[in-house]
């Protein structure tokens, strides 16, 4: 700032503020303790660590001084008789291929058909084109306007009587209480034939 700043040209500060901060105490502060945190591995991180030491340490400490000496075979393994076979097969086939001797093929003219459409086919045909020029031709202008009419049919009073017999049958039977059934002994009857069937049955 310039030696020449008047006092008035100076910046004015807040009454409150200045209050406040002519009437700050360092008594008024709350002391606080820092904690300092040490973040320490878990068993993992150690057993993680000391596994990748320890193989770090057999890379670097291995003698090589302990390696046997080995010599490589070169192993060929022959074609099974099928392979032979099949290999002379196939150089057969290119041999006759390209051993192949055009001047012994004979000239051949190529003849082309043409199939003419049956009778069927033709009527077909008219059909189906009649049938198209009929549809792209249409004169929409000769249909007559029509209203659509919704017709609601209600059921006859028999239906309607039908439908709530059906209905009550339904209710009773999901409603049927097995408890208010009575107990009833099945008794079996052996009827005897009379005698007059007796005869009919001896004369037949």
């Amino acid at each position: 700032m310039s030696a020449e700043t008047t006092l008035k040209d100076l910046p004015k500060v807040d009454s409150v503020l200045k209050e406040q901060l002519e009437g700050f105490s360092q008594d008024k502060l709350k002391k606080t303790d820092t904690a300092e945190k040490t973040s320490l591995p878990t068993k993992e991180d150690v057993a993680a660590e000391k596994q990748s030491q320890a193989l770090f340490n057999a890379v670097e400490g291995f003698d090589a001084s302990s390696l046997k000496h080995t010599d490589t075979k070169e192993k060929v393994i022959l074609p099974a008789k099928e392979d032979i076979e099949r290999e002379r097969t196939h150089q057969s086939i290119f041999q006759g291929v390209t051993d192949f001797d055009k001047a012994s093929m004979r000239h051949a003219e190529t003849q082309e058909k043409i199939a003419l459409p049956a009778k069927e086919d033709i009527e077909t045909e008219k059909t189906h084109q009649s049938l198209f020029q009929g549809v792209t031709g249409f004169d929409k202008s000769q249909m007559r306007h029509t209203e659509t009419e919704e017709k609601v049919a209600l059921p006859a009073k028999e239906d309607i009587d039908a439908e709530k017999g059906q209905q009550a049958l339904c209710q009773g039977i999901e409603k049927f209480d097995p408890s208010a059934l009575k107990k009833t002994e099945t008794t079996e009857k052996n009827i005897l034939p009379t005698k007059e069937v007796i005869e009919a049955e001896k004369k037949a």
